[in-house]
């Protein structure tokens, strides 16, 4: 695809509204700029999109559980941003290379993560992991920004490299603070890096609204840096499906691209987090008017792609996905906690020794008391 959304002078599009293909209400819009990135997805290929956010939604709902009954340390729910996630992530090739934040849960789900991979890091198990060169994904990245770093750094091994491969990193809109992030993108900019930047602006960076950090849409920031931009309303798989398609062809032919996916965090930042200390739950429920699962479903029914038959079935099928998570998650066996050390040097080492030592009695003070 060769469609251009602007000139090269007019790098940043769309920043007065997000860019939609669907509204809140389930009916289809004209966007010239995106249409074109859209034009071959079928009606199967929009219910294979729901078909992933149900799955999402409940994978997610299951990790909440999870935690709530002291089975995983922490979760990270994705409530709320299912479109933003699923959406980008169908877009992108299977050798492109994903370096997420730490609540990409529906980025692992479309790159293939197994049962046990979305809680193995939660839950503090050897490895807290899955094989990133099996899902062409980094770890979750638990340091706010970071990950946009070494996204740009295997974009610059790409470029050496010669391929057509691309970098995607997910951050959200109070990392845009960080200095990583902008640091990356002066490396980027400079250098050409095959790279997509994608911002999840979910309104919250924990409990600081997005409207104390950025009075401009975050979009209108990586112009600044000489990178093209698009502000897409992220609840809305299909304008994001485009929008990264858009994106994607940027950065291969030689030029970094920032996406602003404008979505809403429904849940807690985590769920050691109580939103309802900082949040007007009116305006929750706002965005529960443009939840992203619902807008589909109303598209996919005025349309006939989607019935009751197939509905419950796809809730079964995600019955199923969750309960092998969880049965994944159960059948964990945590090792012994001095076996922390086991592997860290090939060869003894003695001061290895004495902080084993040293650990091993705060543990037998733990079991006194």
């Amino acid at each position: 695809m060769s469609t251009h959304l602007d000139p090269i002078t007019d790098l940043a599009v769309g920043l007065e509204q997000p860019v939609s293909l669907i509204d809140p209400h389930g009916r289809r819009l004209q966007d010239p700029r995106l249409a074109p990135y859209a034009a071959d997805v079928a009606a199967a290929d929009l219910l294979a999109l729901y078909r992933d956010m149900v799955a999402l939604r409940r994978i997610d709902t299951e990790g909440v559980a999870l935690q709530r009954q002291g089975q995983l340390g922490l979760w990270a729910p994705c409530l709320g941003q299912e479109a933003a996630q699923i959406g980008s992530a169908r877009a992108l090739r299977n050798d492109d290379v994903v370096f997420p934040s730490y609540r990409e849960t529906g980025v692992m789900l479309a790159r293939g993560a197994q049962p046990g991979d979305y809680v193995r890091m939660w839950r503090g198990e050897e490895g807290s992991s899955y094989d990133p060169a099996v899902m062409h994904m980094a770890p979750l990245q638990i340091i706010i920004g970071a990950q946009t770093l070494h996204a740009v750094g295997y974009a610059l091994g790409i470029l050496h490299d010669g391929s057509d491969q691309a970098a995607v990193t997910y951050f959200g809109d109070g990392a845009t603070s960080q200095g990583d992030v902008n640091e990356a993108m002066v490396f980027a900019s400079s250098y050409g890096a095959p790279v997509v930047f994608i911002c999840q602006n979910n309104h919250w960076a924990i409990s600081e609204p997005v409207a104390v950090q950025s009075q401009h849409p975050i979009a209108g920031r990586a112009p600044g840096f000489g990178i093209p931009s698009l502000r897409v309303d992220g609840n809305d798989v299909l304008a994001v499906f485009a929008a990264t398609r858009w994106a994607l062809e940027q950065a291969r032919a030689g030029s970094p691209a920032f996406l602003e996916l404008v979505t809403y965090r429904m849940g807690p930042h985590t769920t050691a987090d109580d939103p309802t200390r900082y949040r007007d739950p009116a305006e929750l429920e706002y965005w529960r008017g443009r939840d992203p699962l619902a807008r589909l479903e109303a598209l996919l029914r005025v349309e006939g792609t989607l019935t009751d038959e197939i509905a419950a079935g796809l809730a079964s099928d995600a019955d199923e996905a969750a309960m092998q998570m969880r049965a994944a998650c159960l059948g964990m066996t945590t090792r012994a906690p001095l076996a922390v050390f086991d592997g860290v040097y090939a060869e003894p080492h003695t001061g290895l020794d004495e902080e084993r030592a040293d650990y091993a009695r705060y543990l037998a003070t733990l079991a006194e008391a």
